[in-house]
């Protein structure tokens, strides 16, 4: 761990991430649901470019340190889609948008990255590294795909888990092989303890996706895992994949976003048409947090 630990900062730096404002007292880190580039929202790209879809929002994430997204499709020339009810696909040329637009870090731990296959993974792993994007929840085999992500800044630090906890049509869980992180709760409980106890003062917050489509509260199996990963140290746990709020809850003082619901998107449901962004400020004396919300428009987030 102490090996991969070293190697996640040295990548932050080697590719930019941190230190974004003056201050070195604190680290901010913005979170925000799906991240679609296919579909409708392929549409709108045609017709206004990539770069317009974040031009209410970039303001706020260059404010920030870094910002997370769900990347809710793989991004890669290949076609080669899975058999199954949604395939997407982005064109990698639109990822230096995204960085353009201030995202830093892209999860690829969801139900979508592998619309392409195994092979469409990787390629989506290449593009976010030439994009000078951090790629977060996948890896050669999935003991690398689990391992956590250190955004760094100062003396502040903080490890990002990722993982998709539901089931994957057709992708078959061969942890030998390139894969996206499918850790149980307990799995990440356990992870936790070992890296909280190896790096103690290193804020950890788990992304997850996770839950039941268009519900507004979650089920009772994810409750139990959040309370599981709040004692086992974690300082707060994020949640997309239902494409709608849901509901927000604290565990010992820790926030829990179950769902922050859709980013960039093309929802049909009116309820999936709305979204938070999240704010997350550590410093020494403690986490601090702020809602924005934010409602699509045209597949494009605004705020309110």
């Amino acid at each position: 761990m102490l090996n991969k630990f070293k190697y996640c900062l040295y990548l932050g730096l080697l590719l930019g991430v941190s230190c974004k404002n003056n201050s070195d007292d604190s680290l901010t880190v913005c979170f925000t649901g799906d991240l679609l580039l296919d579909r409708g929202v392929r549409m709108q790209i045609e017709n206004h470019g990539v770069d317009a879809l974040f031009s209410d929002v970039a303001k706020l994430f260059h404010q920030s340190d870094a910002v997370v997204a769900n990347l809710e499709c793989p991004a890669t020339t290949r076609y080669a889609p899975v058999n199954k009810r949604f395939v997407f696909r982005a064109e990698p040329t639109w990822l230096s948008a995204l960085k353009r637009a201030g995202i830093t870090h892209l999860l690829m731990a969801n139900n979508h990255s592998y619309d392409q296959g195994r092979d469409g993974m990787e390629d989506t792993y290449q593009a976010l590294i030439a994009n000078k994007l951090v790629p977060v929840g996948y890896g050669k085999n999935h003991t690398l795909a689990c391992e956590p992500v250190i955004i760094t800044k100062g003396n502040i630090q903080v490890a990002i888990f990722n993982a998709v906890q539901m089931p994957l049509e057709n992708f078959p869980f061969l942890p030998d092989q390139p894969c996206m992180c499918q850790a149980t709760g307990d799995e990440i409980s356990t992870a936790i303890t070992k890296f909280k106890s190896d790096h103690p003062l290193v804020f950890v917050v788990v992304v997850l996706h996770w839950g039941a489509e268009y519900q507004p509260t979650p089920v009772p199996g994810q409750v139990i895992n959040a309370t599981k990963m709040i004692n086992a140290g974690a300082d707060a746990i994020i949640g997309h994949h239902p494409h709608v709020i849901q509901s927000i809850s604290y565990i010992k003082g820790k926030p829990v976003f179950y769902s922050l619901g859709n980013f960039v998107f093309d929802p049909l449901k009116p309820a999936a048409k709305e979204g938070l962004i999240v704010q997350l400020k550590f410093n020494r004396k403690k986490t601090s947090v702020v809602k924005y919300e934010i409602t699509i428009k045209n597949c494009k987030p605004i705020l309110k």
